[in-house]
């Protein structure tokens, strides 16, 4: 009995100055128990030997295609780019960034989840996160779905997100798409925010159900050179929070629900912002705050900031020791790297409640 064809995936390395991991990337697909693929890295004028080094796999084997940008563009457009260069028979889709990698059953496990379950839209499934020599700073992410669950209603996970509850949409390395999803958006990152990935999620999981593997099968790195340490540092996931909920939340919650968790988000951002003040943040932040406030259509409030200010200096006369050292932790979270006094990377994820 002849075996039945796979169905073509298409791999995407959207990358740039990716030199110091891209060749481990780059095994890791090539060391896929699964066959039928096309891999291509698109590489956004790196100035190190990015550009070498993929040619140099690409030689070797004609699944690895290479191509170049003409100029520099932002991450989101570049991943937007790769997107665009499927084959027109790729069934699905998936995004590995440059400092991660793949387990040798990660297409094999995931393809045979949405082959099997044609209301799956996405699959994810358990990941590695770290990089630090301490493990401490290590953790299994995603591990929120209750097993053994596979198949669990797209609005059930996007309902769970838009209220508050874990994460569980994974990162792009962690997930695979099916390919006519992507193929739908003119853009399927539909924003220019470093979250745009999640926001691709609430748009596909509206429609469709999430597939989930019950295994390990990606490695996310964590480092200091990366755009989700940088959104950390500024907190930018709450105003990529809030833009979500504007744009999906009707699909997921009800006009009362969505008007609640609005009001309790904007209350989390200016308390955020309040805090901030009185650290003394640098320019830099307060210009990208109010950007991100003009955008999602509710500027600045000096009123309300001031409001928030006040609050939090009640709090610091009435409790002034836990008022120090949280804003002491929150400054030794600037120096290193992440919001509030949180390590990237060393939050723990399996002490959540999990997605039934």
């Amino acid at each position: 009995m002849n075996k039945p064809i796979e169905p073509l995936v298409t791999v995407l390395t959207p990358v740039y100055n990716g030199e110091r991991y891209l060749a481990e990337c780059i095994d890791s697909v090539l060391a896929q128990t699964y066959q039928n693929w096309e891999y291509f890295i698109l590489n956004n004028c790196s100035q190190d030997s990015t550009l070498e080094i993929a040619n140099r796999y690409a030689a070797k084997d004609p699944r690895v295609r290479v191509l170049s940008n003409d100029s520099t563009l932002d991450v989101i457009s570049n991943h937007n780019r790769a997107f665009a260069l499927m084959a027109a028979e790729s069934k699905y889709c998936k995004i590995v960034s440059a400092d991660d990698w793949l387990l040798p059953q990660c297409l094999e496990q995931m393809v045979s989840v949405a082959e099997e379950n044609p209301s799956v839209g996405i699959v994810g499934a358990y990941q590695l996160s770290g990089g630090g020599a301490d493990w401490a700073d290590w953790c299994i992410k995603w591990a929120q779905i209750s097993y053994p669950s596979v198949v669990v209603p797209g609005r059930q996970i996007g309902r769970i997100y838009m209220l508050g509850g874990p994460d569980v949409y994974g990162t792009p390395t962690s997930l695979l798409y099916r390919s006519d999803l992507v193929r739908k958006q003119d853009r399927f990152y539909p924003n220019l925010a470093a979250e745009a990935d999640t926001s691709a999620c609430c748009q596909c999981l509206s429609h469709t159900d999430y597939g989930f593997v019950h295994q390990v099968l990606s490695y996310e790195r964590v480092h200091n050179v990366r755009i989700t340490t940088t959104s950390r540092s500024l907190n930018a996931y709450i105003s990529s929070r809030i833009r979500d909920l504007l744009t999906y939340g009707s699909a997921f919650l009800s006009p009362e629900e969505q008007s609640r968790r609005l009001a309790m988000l904007f209350e989390e951002y200016y308390d955020y912002l309040a805090s901030s003040m009185l650290r003394r943040r640098e320019q830099e932040f307060w210009t990208v705050h109010r950007r991100l406030l003009s955008e999602l259509g509710y500027p600045l409030s000096r009123v309300k900031l001031g409001k928030h200010i006040l609050k939090a200096v009640v709090r610091l006369i009435l409790n002034p020791k836990d008022a120090f050292e949280k804003i002491t932790q929150a400054l030794n979270g600037r120096a290193r790297g992440g919001p509030d006094g949180a390590k990237t990377g060393s939050a723990r994820y399996w002490h959540r409640q999990p997605v039934q």
